[in-house]
């Protein structure tokens, strides 16, 4: 959700100013992105060891991969060096981070425009093997099963329409993997299989024609396949226009720029 927009620039960080909105309220983000107070922690206790050196973009890149390592998923090297916007954009965040009712055509625009392959697509949305989604990000499914939401699962569909009944509060989160929500594995292409993707954007990488299916199966037989491509889809995502040299700033407190 960071490198999307201005690059891997840590801009999703910054809190609105007179001069910017910031990325936090955008559609894709709102009651989406969390741990920022975690984040606020690590750059805190950096700060007090190498002040003014490691950036907030860094920050992101090296907890993002941890994160996943302490939920069971693989480790990789997180290239260094990156710098910190000084500003953000609202209006890119709404319009590069791909929505969830994305077709495949329209996903795979999305990461190509970013150098992204169709493998390394498959592969980063596994990564809703942990995490939480609004209800207002998939109700629209429970209610119509047209060409554009893919089919549901009839059990599955039940199971959601309790938590998030028809005109209920669109706020309330739900695990986009409801077998192992904690655990980062290959379960997400699993539940695929099974017509039980949460988002339209995760059900159409298998329910549509088009090579993301054989992906998808490839990775719902081999954990250390996904494992493998997801590292090597991390590494080229975090390298997207990331602001190095004397470009942008090493930012003291994450939320401002400071």
């Amino acid at each position: 959700h960071d490198c999307f927009v201005q690059g891997c620039d840590a801009s999703i960080l910054l809190d609105d100013t007179n001069t910017f909105k910031g990325e936090k309220t955008a559609v894709p983000n709102l009651n989406s992105i969390r741990g920022l107070d975690v984040v606020d922690q690590i750059k805190a206790a950096v700060e007090a060891e190498c002040p003014h050196t490691v950036s907030c973009a860094d920050i992101l890149a090296i907890a993002a991969r941890d994160s996943v390592v302490v939920t069971g998923g693989p480790s990789w090297q997180v290239l260094l060096g990156r710098r910190d916007s000084t500003t953000a954009s609202l209006s890119g965040a709404n319009k590069n981070i791909p929505p969830p009712n994305s077709t495949v055509s329209g996903l795979v625009q999305a990461f190509l425009a970013f150098g992204l392959s169709v493998a390394d697509m498959v592969a980063l949305s596994g990564a809703h093997t942990i995490g939480q989604a609004r209800c207002t990000s998939f109700s629209a499914r429970l209610v119509n099963q047209s060409s554009s939401n893919l089919h549901m699962r009839s059990a599955f569909a039940t199971q959601l329409k309790a938590v998030c009944p028809q005109g209920g509060n669109g706020n309330v989160t739900i695990p986009l993997d409801q077998v192992s929500s904690t655990f980062f594995d290959n379960q997400y292409f699993k539940n695929l299989r099974k017509a039980e993707g949460l988002l339209n954007s995760d059900q159409v990488l298998f329910s549509s024609s088009g090579s993301t299916k054989e992906i998808v199966n490839q990775f719902s037989s081999n954990k250390e396949h996904f494992f493998e491509s997801f590292k090597v889809a991390m590494i080229k995502m975090g390298n997207i226009t990331p602001l190095v040299g004397n470009n942008g700033a090493i930012r003291t407190n994450c939320r401002i720029v400071s």
